[in-house]
């Protein structure tokens, strides 16, 4: 399985390609433009992580454009049900907003007798967000882990309830912190206990929400509200609050060029993965579905989905770990 990790401490993949300039988030030139072939015909179904549902759907959309008379099915109830369904054949695509974990991999192994392969197909921010009239101006990840965790394996010195205890005053000083979060099948779930709560425990209050549009929405219609959820969810009603490593530390906003950076610190690969085995030539229908992922049209459809496309370093490398030779 070809391994593509991103981390608080490493994200040296992201530089390989500057993809930010002006602000605005850029395809890499160097990406394909998709163009169609003869003999793609049959279905795909997707089972695998709600934050890409919405990706997945667009392209989807993108690839039917091309190939009317395919038909897809997208599920997405978490992270979690990605790999049961590569592994029983429910699915040919796995999407996941976590790498798989060692059990899961060795389910697969145990079932194929080869790895499952893992696609890097776009970059998320994990965003803390609150209310859009929360003044907050930043919070670290012990601060953050404060907030959410019961266990404060982050060190941070007390349980943080309230808005005043991170610097809030007036009215705000004496607001209860009301939390939202996602429910344990959620990829999301997994990886802001990781990374923010440091492996501990959340607490028992964590309002658990099926989707990540929920998180945001009880953000944006509560005050008192803290969140998490994915970049790509951010509305005009809710704010993504800057963050830092440790205490003392700069604050650094979720904007496109700190997640390419690796500077902020909740940066993260979005993946999809497969069956393939190493060596063979993947069926017409899913080798086009995937060249179309890592065109120039399927990373665009990242960007519209209001996340960040891969350079073409990273989409050459991972078309090469499933048998198909790059044009580019």
């Amino acid at each position: 399985m070809m391994s593509f990790r991103m981390s608080c401490a490493s994200a040296a993949l992201m530089l390989l390609v500057p993809l930010v300039a002006w602000g605005q988030v850029a395809v890499d030139p160097e990406l394909p433009t998709y163009t169609p072939v003869q003999g793609v015909s049959g279905s795909l179904k997707s089972i695998g992580s709600d934050t890409m549902n919405n990706e997945m759907t667009l392209w989807a959309e993108g690839f039917l454009r091309f190939y009317p008379n395919v038909k897809i099915e997208i599920e997405g109830k978490g992270s979690s049900t990605a790999p049961p369904a590569l592994v029983s054949g429910t699915a040919q695509f796995g999407p996941m907003s976590r790498p798989m974990k060692d059990a899961e991999i060795d389910a697969f192994e145990k079932a194929y007798g080869y790895k499952p392969t893992e696609l890097p197909t776009s970059i998320d921010m994990l965003a803390v967000y609150v209310h859009k009239d929360n003044p907050i101006q930043g919070m670290s990840l012990p601060q953050v882990d404060a907030v959410f965790s019961k266990t404060r394996k982050g060190g941070y010195s007390a349980n943080i309830r309230t808005w005043g205890q991170l610097g809030l005053t007036g009215p705000w000083s004496s607001l209860p912190i009301s939390l939202y979060g996602r429910n344990s099948a959620s990829g999301t779930y997994g990886y802001f206990k990781e990374n923010a709560l440091f492996n501990g425990d959340y607490k028992d209050e964590v309002k658990e929400q099926p989707g990540s549009s929920s998180v945001v929405q009880g953000c944006a219609s509560d005050k008192s509200a803290i969140g998490y959820s994915g970049i790509g969810y951010k509305t005009a009603d809710v704010r993504a609050i800057p963050l830092a490593v440790e205490e003392g530390d700069e604050f650094v906003e979720a904007v496109p060029e700190n997640a390419y950076s690796g500077d902020y610190p909740l940066s993260r690969f979005l993946y999809i993965y497969i069956n393939y085995k190493p060596g063979t030539e993947l069926d017409p229908l899913r080798r086009e579905f995937i060249k179309y992922i890592f065109s120039k049209q399927g990373q665009q459809d990242v960007v519209k989905d209001g996340y960040y496309p891969v350079p073409a370093a990273i989409a050459r490398r991972t078309l090469e770990s499933v048998g198909i030779k790059p044009t580019f």
